[in-house]
């Protein structure tokens, strides 16, 4: 994948990362409602799949999509904020 695809993938998982941290928040107010359950289900899925998508290409952004298969790379590859703009 190109830098381009890198940058709009990184977008992506920043925008349902949001929806999700959103809607954890309404959800500590409102538990049962289950639009509410739906919506948080979807994003979450989406962005696990993002997630793993992302570690497959450039590495892991979390801990949860980190593997050791031969090495310990979660420390051997640039962290997000290192990256170009």
């Amino acid at each position: 994948m190109a830098d381009y695809d890198r940058k709009k993938l990184m977008h992506y998982i920043d925008a349902v990362s949001f929806a999700v941290d959103d809607s954890k928040l309404f959800l500590d107010t409102h538990p049962e409602d289950k639009e509410a359950l739906e919506y948080f289900d979807n994003y979450n899925n989406a962005r696990n799949r993002a997630l793993n998508q992302y570690a497959a290409y450039f590495g892991p952004l979390t801990i949860s999509t980190a593997s050791c298969d031969r090495s310990w790379q979660w420390a051997k590859e640039p962290w997000p904020w290192e990256m170009e703009d």
